[in-house]
C-alpha cells in the first residue's frame, strides 16, 4: 500500500515532469538585464563517438554515421544492443549527429517490428541521456525502463531510444525531438546489420516523451514521407506549451528548476530568438550554472519553491511572451500548432483531469486528426493526476501496438 508521504512524492514529481514541458515560457515572462553573458551550451562527453564528422553537411538525414556493439544494460533478458550514430536536422534547418541505441532479441528473425521508444529525459547535461545514462553506475541518473522495454523485447519486436534532445541537449524543444526520432528510425532501418529495413514501425512516449513522439507522428508525412508508420501510441503529451506556460508559469512552483532548465533548453537550439540568457538577473545566472549540466534531481534540488520573479525582473514578461518571435518558437514546438497530420494511426491516452497539461490541446488536436480522416483511438483514463495516467493506458498501447504490427485494421472513436 502506498503511503501518504510517498503519494505525495510521487504527485510533486509528475508535477515536475508536466511543468517541464511548459519550460521554455515560463522564464521568458523577464526583462533584460544589463549581463552580456554567453549561452552556456553542456559540456561535451569524453566519448569520440559522439562526435560529429566533418562532413556531416554533406550526408543525408538518418545516414548511420558511425556505429558500435554495446552490451545490454542490466535487467535486459536475452537481448543484443548496437548504438547509432546518425546525422540529423535541428530547429533551424543546421546538420546534427544524434545517437539512437537499439534493443533486439538474441537471434532475432529479420522483419520483426521496430518501436521507437522516446523517453522522458527531463536534463540539460548530456550524460542524462539514454545512451549514457542507461550504463551509468549512479542510481540518481539511472533509467529504470527495463521491465517495460522487456515486454516489448519479449514480444520479438527491436526496440530504438534516442536522445531525441540532441547535441545541446535542447530540453523543451519538441520539434528537434521530432526530428531526431524520425531519423533515428531512418537509420536503425538503414543498419542492414539489424534486419530492419522492411520492418513495420511504430512509436510510443509518455509526458516529454510522448511530446516528442506526437510531434515526430505529426511532421513525418513533410520531414519523413517515405517512412512507412504503423502507427503511434502516446499519453499525457503537452501539445501546447504557450498555453501550460500562462497556467504554470507565472507562480512560485516546485518544478520551477525543470521550467528554468527548458527555457535554456529552448534557447540552445533558438539562441537568435529566445533572449534568455541575456534577461537573468544574478540570481537567475546562478540557478543556470547550477543546473547546465545537470540531471531531474539536482534541476528539482535548485531551483525548488523560485519563481520568474527570483531569476529576473518580471516587468515587461507578458509584452515578451506574446512577442511575434518568441510566439513563432512556441508555435513551432507545440503539436497543437502545427499544420500537417499523421499518416498513420494514432492511439493517444490522458487522464480528462489531468492538471499539469492542457487537456482541451489534446481534444482539439484530435478533433482535427478525425476531421482530416486520420484514424484516432483517444481514451481518457480514470486517473485524478498526470503521473499514474501513464500505468493506467500502457495495457490499451501495447495492445494498439500489437494490432498495427500484426496488420490490423484501426479502429477509430472519433
Amino acid at each position: 500500500m502506498r503511503t501518504a508521504t510517498s503519494g505525495s512524492r510521487t504527485r510533486r514529481v509528475g508535477t515536475a515532469i508536466a511543468a517541464s514541458a511548459a519550460a521554455a515560457t515560463a522564464v521568458l515572462a523577464a526583462a533584460p538585464a544589463a549581463s552580456a553573458s554567453p549561452i552556456i551550451y553542456p559540456a561535451s562527453l569524453q566519448d569520440g563517438f559522439y562526435d560529429a564528422p566533418a562532413d556531416i553537411a554533406d550526408r543525408q538525414p538518418g545516414d548511420v554515421l558511425a556505429a558500435r556493439p554495446v552490451p545490454a544494460p542490466f535487467g535486459f533478458i536475452d537481448t543484443d544492443a548496437v548504438q547509432l550514430k546518425f546525422r540529423s536536422t535541428n530547429s533551424e534547418g543546421k546538420p546534427i549527429s544524434a545517437v539512437t541505441t537499439v534493443f533486439s532479441p538474441r537471434n532475432a528473425a529479420p522483419g520483426r517490428p521496430l518501436l521507437s521508444y522516446q523517453h522522458i529525459i527531463n536534463a540539460l547535461g548530456l550524460g542524462c541521456a539514454p545512451s549514457t545514462a542507461m550504463y551509468t553506475d549512479d542510481p540518481k541518473l539511472a533509467i529504470r525502463e527495463a521491465p517495460g522495454l522487456n515486454v516489448a523485447i519479449q514480444k520479438g519486436w527491436s526496440v530504438a531510444v534516442p536522445d531525441h534532445l540532441g547535441p545541446t541537449s535542447a530540453y523543451g524543444a519538441a520539434k528537434v525531438g521530432g526530428q531526431i526520432t524520425l531519423d533515428g528510425i531512418r537509420a536503425v532501418q538503414r543498419h542492414a546489420a539489424l534486419g530492419l529495413a522492411a520492418s513495420p514501425v511504430g512509436m510510443a512516449g509518455y509526458s516529454g516523451g510522448g511530446m516528442a513522439t506526437a510531434m515526430a507522428a505529426a511532421i513525418a508525412p513533410t520531414y519523413a514521407p517515405e517512412l512507412k508508420l504503423a502507427g503511434s501510441a502516446y499519453g499525457g503529451a503537452p501539445m501546447n506549451i504557450d498555453k501550460m506556460a500562462k497556467a504554470l508559469g507565472e507562480v512560485r512552483h516546485p518544478a520551477f528548476g525543470l521550467a528554468m532548465a527548458a527555457a535554456l533548453g529552448l534557447e540552445r537550439e533558438y539562441p537568435d530568438r529566445m533572449p534568455i540568457t541575456s534577461q537573468l538577473n544574478a540570481a537567475g545566472q546562478e540557478l543556470r550554472d547550477r543546473i547546465a549540466n545537470a540531471c531531474t534531481n539536482e534541476i528539482m534540488l535548485y531551483g525548488v519553491g523560485r519563481s520568474i520573479a527570483d531569476v529576473a525582473d518580471p516587468a515587461i514578461g507578458r509584452a515578451l511572451l506574446d512577442s511575434p518571435p518568441v510566439q513563432a518558437v512556441l508555435a513551432e514546438n507545440s503539436v497543437e500548432d502545427v499544420a500537417s497530420v499523421p499518416n498513420a494511426p494514432v492511439y493517444e491516452w490522458h487522464s480528462g483531469t489531468d492538471p499539469l497539461i492542457p487537456v482541451d490541446s489534446i481534444t482539439n488536436t484530435m478533433r482535427r486528426y478525425c476531421d482530416a480522416g486520420v484514424p484516432v483511438q483517444s481514451e481518457v483514463v480514470s486517473s485524478p493526476e498526470h503521473l499514474s495516467a501513464a500505468a493506467i493506458g500502457l495495457p490499451g498501447a501495447l495492445k494498439f501496438l500489437e494490432d498495427r504490427f500484426a496488420g490490423i485494421a484501426p479502429t477509430s472513436n472519433c
